[in-house]
């Protein structure tokens, strides 16, 4: 059996960085529904971006900043969970 060889001599494999990544874009078959957000009732707590399954939630640092539509398939988690009914969910 051969001796093992350490991390550091194995060269890297398959591997794909998130700048590399090849962002999809699925919101072209939405359910119908597309979240609106009233920013005044928006408290800022991200309970939208941290249920998102589809990483649909715009951020501006640590403050919401809008939707991204282009990989939104209306799930309508985002206003399921949000605390102050800032989202509801509008037909297209």
């Amino acid at each position: 059996m051969p001796a093992l060889r350490a991390s550091e001599e194995l060269r890297a494999g398959g591997v794909v960085t998130r700048v590399d990544a090849e962002r999809l874009r699925t919101g072209g078959w939405r359910t119908g529904l597309k979240p609106d957000v009233d920013q005044a009732a928006c408290v800022d707590c991200l309970l939208c971006w941290l249920y998102c399954p589809d990483s649909a939630i715009v951020l501006d640092g640590l403050r919401f900043a809008g939707f991204d539509l282009e990989v939104c398939k209306g799930c309508e988690l985002c206003s399921v969970v949000c605390p102050t009914g800032a989202i509801a969910m509008v037909t297209e």
